[in-house]
């Protein structure tokens, strides 16, 4: 977190539930309040579309799982703190009651710890334990189902350990974040979240060219995405990701500006 004077310090629980919030929310910032208002209308309706499938099933019936995704989608959209929790603990339910049939089930351990990030975000107490059980749900699925949500499991660690403060706090730090990371690009390099992210987190980190670099790739793998992720269901994405590209290309164009015109003056200088 950034130091601002005369301010007291929040307690490590605090931290990480701030830090959780910035990992577990929907993150276009660049899209219109009403593009905002139609995705959370489409990810409420999916959410009772996947609900009514969910009622209406067996045990052990991927139809758990994939209600718990549109728990953790919808809750991208809580108007409130017990909204979200309320949604979180859905998902998390049925994640449960699917592992007690289909203990090896690498969609219900990943979509476990993604709706316990939701949680966190709503808990000042308790979100550190939290975290470790994330860690350990998200590092199962990646065994049991790397390829669930394109990489996510290792995309969520990555972010994880990113986002998490270091031992003895918690789980956090850079080595670990960056090699999550990769693996996530190196598994499936063509869906733009991969990359997007591992982005964020070199320009996060300083590292200018490497994201230079990355931006290339991801521009060259961008029209072959947007053949293979199409229609309604990945408009917010879309919408998130666009945006994203977009603030990326134009914080490495000022660095990139600031650091020629800085080469500028100390050539004048001497």
């Amino acid at each position: 977190m950034i130091p601002i004077k005369n301010r007291r310090p929040h307690p490590p629980a605090l931290c990480l539930s701030l830090l959780l919030t910035a990992l577990f929310c929907w993150q276009n910032a660049g899209a219109e309040p009403l593009d905002k208002k139609v995705f959370a209308s489409r990810a409420e309706s999916a959410w009772r579309a996947a609900r009514a499938d969910y009622q209406s099933a067996t045990n052990g019936s991927p139809a758990a799982w994939r209600f718990a995704r549109a728990c953790y989608n919808l809750a991208d959209f809580a108007t409130n703190e017990q909204q979200r929790a309320d949604l979180a603990k859905q998902g998390i339910d049925a994640c449960h009651q699917l592992l007690v049939s289909q203990p090896q089930s690498g969609p219900a351990f990943y979509y476990l710890g993604m709706n316990q990030g939701q949680l966190a975000r709503t808990k000042l107490l308790g979100a550190l334990k939290l975290v470790r059980e994330m860690e350990h749900n998200f590092k199962t699925a990646w065994t049991l189902d790397p390829q669930v949500d394109h990489g996510g499991p290792a995309r969520s660690l990555g972010l994880l350990y990113r986002e998490a403060p270091a031992w003895p706090l918690s789980v956090g730090g850079k080595y670990k974040a960056r090699q999550w990371l990769d693996r996530a690009v190196q598994f499936d390099p063509v869906f733009p979240e991969n990359l997007l992210v591992l982005c964020e987190s070199d320009l996060r980190w300083d590292e200018v060219p490497a994201v230079a670099e990355k931006l290339k790739q991801l521009d060259a793998v961008w029209p072959r995405a947007q053949t293979n992720f199409t229609g309604a269901a990945w408009s917010a994405d879309w919408a998130d990701w666009t945006a994203r590209r977009n603030s990326l290309r134009a914080k490495i164009n000022e660095k990139q500006d600031a650091d020629n015109d800085s080469a500028k003056s100390s050539r004048r200088s001497d």
